[in-house]
């Protein structure tokens, strides 16, 4: 108990601090490879490219300490390009869709069509298409595009940023805001669990209290003595907090773990989980409309590849093939300690492109929900941290176990030793 704890002098803090575990995110980019033809509503052919891969170092900031056994604190991420391990460079080309475009394309769709007329002016006036032929690098990290300004011209507020455009241009060497969790050190089932995040008990992207809660921990770690049914973490990235299930028992290097992985129901639509009404206005069930917290855009998350999703969604494109191996994330978690042995965390980003009415560009495109690209955050403990771990929380209780019966059988002919003697005695 005392190891576990958020303490300075616990054995878990240096690995709470500093995570030791070498992190990597995987990127695989969906290619479309008939671009003119989805112009003309035809169904869109994608072709799978990557995975790109990129060390991630993971360290905590700003960490303080407060009288009501919370801890505050700013974690970063740094990611570095790994060519060794990719299966191409980000100087490769690949085509997608115009997010920025077709985005705000459907963002202005209810607006009046004077609007719409002028934008589609400017875009043609810019040389703007429905699809662009980008390097791997620009879409992940940004590039430069007039559209920005033009968009904020025309329709002031409608995507409130400005410079470079990238997908995860916010990703890399920045934090994913200040977390506030619990020591333990009063309470050791508390312990990780987050107390607020950026100073909120809870967010208000979604439609009911039960979607805007904050539950669980930060995703690091969770507090000891794991029962096998779940586990909750709030994830930035996803906007929400999300709940896991407990699959099956099993060993990772010798250590025993859980491992947890997302319930059908995690992306699932009001109509088939009505708990995640509050999420919506939703469409086909493994899907979740994430518009409110990415600047109104109509985007999407789910598992890589539609894995667990309606059909429906799947049958829209050509070249998804879902698996559990694949596509699916788990968490493989040393019940003892709460502490993540093994993990792969998977998503996918999605547009919802269409035609809409007085923009060109979008010519007659068909509705569609459109992936992007998906990715997966996976680590491992090992080396000498594993070995460290293994001795003292594996090894070291099952020779105390044994020394115990050892003791334990000694201790019955002393026992009935002392009992002849004090037999005889009288």
């Amino acid at each position: 108990l005392q190891n576990v704890r958020i303490n300075p002098s616990s054995i878990s803090f240096q690995m709470w601090k500093d995570i030791p575990v070498p992190f990597y995110l995987s990127v695989h980019f969906f290619e479309v490879l008939n671009p003119k033809q989805v112009l003309q509503g035809a169904k869109p052919v994608l072709s799978q490219r990557g995975p790109y891969v990129y060390r991630e170092y993971r360290y905590k900031t700003n960490i303080t300490f407060h009288d009501n056994d919370t801890v505050s604190y700013l974690e970063y991420r740094n990611l570095f390009f790994q060519p060794h391990l990719s299966s191409g460079t980000e100087d490769e080309y690949v085509v997608v869709p115009n997010i920025l475009m077709l985005g705000a394309a459907v963002m202005m769709e209810k607006l009046p069509n004077v609007l719409k007329i002028l934008l589609s002016g400017a875009l043609a006036g810019l040389k703007q298409e429905a699809f662009m032929n980008r390097t791997v690098g620009e879409i992940m990290w940004g590039y430069e595009d007039p559209l920005i300004d033009t968009i904020n011209m025309l329709v002031p507020g409608l995507i409130p940023f400005k410079g470079k455009f990238g997908l995860f241009v916010d990703f890399n060497n920045s934090n994913s805001g200040l977390f506030t969790v619990n020591t333990g050190m009063k309470n050791i089932s508390q312990v990780h669990m987050v107390d607020s995040w950026n100073g909120l008990k809870k967010v208000n992207y979604w439609r009911s209290s039960q979607c805007n809660m904050i539950n669980g921990t930060a995703g690091e770690m969770w507090p000891p003595f794991m029962s096998p049914t779940s586990l909750e973490f709030y994830s930035p990235d996803a906007c929400r907090s999300m709940t896991l299930v407990y699959e099956q028992s099993g060993t990772f290097k010798g250590v025993p773990t859980y491992r947890f992985v997302a319930p059908k129901t995690l992306f699932a639509n009001g109509t088939d989980y009505p708990p995640n009404e509050g999420f919506c206005p939703c469409m086909q069930s493994g899907i979740q409309n994430v518009s409110t917290c990415r600047l109104n855009a109509p985007m999407f998350i789910s598992h890589p590849h539609f894995y667990n999703a309606d059909p429906s969604l799947v049958d829209a494109v050509e070249g998804l093939h879902p698996t559990k191996e694949q596509h699916g994330l788990f968490l493989d978690v040393h019940p003892m300690t709460g502490i993540p042995m093994n993990c792969s965390i998977k998503l996918q980003l999605n547009l919802y492109i269409k035609q809409v009415s007085g923009i060109i560009q979008t010519g007659k495109i068909k509705p569609v929900v459109l992936p992007l690209l998906w990715f997966a955050e996976s680590g491992s403990i090992e080396g000498s941290v594993l070995t460290q771990f293994y001795n003292n929380l594996v090894l070291l209780p099952s020779v105390l176990d044994y020394v115990q019966y050892i003791l334990l059988g000694l201790s019955v002919p002393l026992i009935i030793s002392a009992a002849v003697l004090m037999a005889m005695s009288k």
